[in-house]
């Protein structure tokens, strides 16, 4: 996915419309200085956050932060980003990727949803090839299917050269998910009239708690210092 380098633009916040490009992995995002990217924002930490490469893929971490970070409007410590990723930290909003790998990822996309009357991906390649104007970013909006499309995490990359033991404990992690995906599934009933499905209020309350545990996985995963 990289070669190291990443480019952010400022969306929104004190610093808006400033453009890092071609910063070299691994930075650190804060107000303090002696961060790669100091931004002039009291909600955000001294040292806020991390972006690192690993792996070819690059891996935001929050450090810690007092009010915390999102991507794409969701809490995260731990993330791989993907070119179009919105980053929240206090009252800034960054941009993930320059308008050519964001347009590219975009026609990704696209091409999985089939013929719309959106704009075309000539279009946007047009757009992609201005880089004097932030419109693009933008317009990014313009579509609200294809940019919710976009900011859909893609089934992850398994985890490589993993120990035997660390394969072991994955593969029964997935095993246990699968389970109980299964289990929902089975319990679930199609009504012929209206086309609903509907699963006995038990199985919602399993669904929720299994929610629950990722959510718990997650946080565990994502504690610095954590193996």
């Amino acid at each position: 996915m990289t070669n190291g380098e990443i480019t952010l633009r400022v969306l929104d916040g004190a610093d808006r419309g400033d453009v890092y490009e071609t910063l070299e992995t691994p930075i650190t995002i804060g107000r303090e200085e002696g961060n790669t990217v100091q931004l002039h924002d009291e909600r955000i930490s001294r040292f806020h956050l991390k972006i690192q490469e690993d792996r070819d893929k690059l891996v935001l971490t929050d450090l810690e932060s007092t009010n915390g970070t999102r991507v794409n409007g969701e809490d995260t410590h731990l993330r791989i980003l993907r070119y179009g990723d919105v980053i929240t930290l206090g009252r800034s909003v960054l941009l993930f990727g320059t308008r050519k790998q964001i347009a590219s990822r975009l026609e990704e996309l696209r091409g999985g949803l089939g013929d719309t009357n959106e704009i075309t991906a000539d279009e946007i390649s047009a757009q992609a090839a201005d880089s004097k104007s932030m419109s693009f970013a933008f317009r990014l909006g313009s579509s609200e299917d294809l940019q919710s499309t976009l900011h859909i995490p893609s089934p992850p990359d398994l985890p490589e050269s993993l120990s035997p033991g660390q394969a072991a404990q994955v593969s029964e992690l997935l095993e246990y998910l699968h389970l109980r995906a299964r289990q929902l599934l089975q319990n679930a009933v199609v009504e012929e009239n209206t086309g609903r499905v509907v699963i006995p209020l038990a199985y919602w309350q399993d669904l929720l708690e299994m929610q629950s545990q990722l959510a718990e996985y997650m946080r565990r995963i994502g504690e610095p210092g954590q193996k």
